[in-house]
């Protein structure tokens, strides 16, 4: 398990398996809001990776960019 990473109004919460290869896949959840007005994105990813602790990074920059585009349309519909 690693532990989540609070980025702005997102809480990015990497997730590692491991196949029955003994490869690891990485997923991320990305969650927006609070309560009842919370929204959580799931995104999984096909590479598969040797460690746990790449499957994790790639899933966390994967997010980041995730959450550095949706800020930038944000801003670029806020000036439309």
């Amino acid at each position: 398990m690693y532990l989540p990473l609070q980025v702005g109004k997102y809480l990015v919460s990497p997730l590692v398996r491991r196949d029955l290869q003994g490869h690891f896949t990485a997923s991320v959840s990305i969650r927006s809001g609070r309560l009842n007005t919370s929204h959580d994105r799931l995104m999984r990813f096909t590479p598969l990776f040797d460690s746990a602790a790449e499957a994790a990074q790639y899933a966390t920059g994967q997010a980041l960019d995730y959450i550095k585009v949706q800020s930038r349309d944000m801003r670029v519909k806020q000036f439309d």
